[in-house]
């Protein structure tokens, strides 16, 4: 916006310049005798200041009652009553010298009224903008909202990876009312185990309170075990149970999660064989048929013997849940 009235004012500037000489031009062509001359330019010199004084920026606040204005009108000199050579081509000067004057006047206060109108409203502008910002509410994450990575499993024999979209972490569980007197009672009776092993120990005690269904319980125990003993033999199995504490507890997504780390972090640890088809019936609980056969092909590449096994019970059954063709 400023950049337009400093281009509108340029314009002016030069379009009155033009004019100015033109007029002079005219008065020289005239012949007018020197006493005239000498006041058409005294007239002409004060037309070039007030292009000057247009040109520049017009200063703030251009009001007569705090700033003395650049340019004030010139008392209109006395006419001779005698008659000059040359009189009606001088007067007819003198009229257009007036009007451009006039014009320039009325120029120059609608230019100090707008420019201070626009230094005012930019001014509120900046206000607004900064309340603005300050009250601005900082952005929230939704609640339960758990982050989605996608983790990679190698199949043998074949240059092509397939890609299986497990929770980075677990959603935060819904806030739990506190337990009854008789559930802590319960947990309470569970005993810790003390062989001299703190990692077996805790991880025991893990298992524990998994197999008597208490499993937030046995998900915060065996978490800390993995915490407290992360190089620990037992973190195979116990990465495994904690999957399985969250898929028995039905939260699926969470279990996924940790059966699928199990499964990249060593696949040939002594439970990977199990997360992995643990990771195939959690894709399963969540609906996703194609994460689940991908998962369920894997095993079978990967571990063919557990496949007849250990395992081939799971593994049948799993089979029979989805249809892989």
């Amino acid at each position: 916006m400023t950049g337009w009235m400093t281009a509108t004012k340029s314009a002016a500037g030069k379009r009155l310049a033009i004019g100015r000489a033109a007029i002079c031009a005219g008065v020289f062509a005239l012949a007018i005798p020197l006493p005239a001359t000498a006041q058409t330019d005294r007239r002409l010199d004060r037309i070039e200041q007030e292009i000057s004084a247009l040109q520049r920026a017009v200063f703030p606040g251009g009001d007569e009652r705090f700033f003395e204005p650049e340019i004030r009108p010139e008392a209109q000199p006395t006419q001779n009553a005698t008659p000059q050579v040359g009189a009606s081509a001088l007067t007819g000067v003198l009229t257009r010298l007036d009007a451009i004057e006039a014009q320039l006047a009325r120029l120059t206060a609608a230019t100090e009224v707008n420019e201070n109108a626009l230094a005012t409203l930019e001014m509120r502008i900046i206000n607004l903008e900064g309340r603005a910002a300050t009250t601005a509410p900082a952005p929230t994450r939704p609640a339960n909202s758990g982050s989605q990575a996608t983790g990679v499993i190698p199949v043998p024999g074949d240059d092509d990876t397939v890609e299986v979209a497990v929770a980075d972490t677990p959603p935060p569980p819904p806030a739990a009312s506190s337990p009854s007197e008789a559930r802590i009672a319960a947990v309470q009776a569970i005993a810790k185990p003390a062989t001299g092993d703190a990692g077996d120990d805790e991880y025991v005690y893990g298992f524990r309170l998994w197999d008597a269904g208490f499993y937030p319980e046995a998900q915060q125990q065996l978490s800390l075990f993995l915490e407290q003993y992360p190089n620990h033999p037992r973190v195979t199995y116990g990465r495994n149970l904690l999957g399985r504490a969250f898929l028995d507890a039905g939260e699926p997504r969470a279990a996924a999660t940790h059966f699928f780390q199990n499964y990249q972090s060593d696949n040939q640890s002594a439970r990977a064989p199990d997360s992995l088809l643990y990771l195939a019936e959690s894709m399963i609980a969540l609906g996703d048929t194609n994460r689940a056969c991908i998962a369920l092909a894997e095993f079978g590449d990967t571990y063919p013997a557990l496949a007849i096994g250990r395992l081939q019970s799971m593994y049948d059954g799993l089979n029979g849940r989805v249809d892989c063709n």
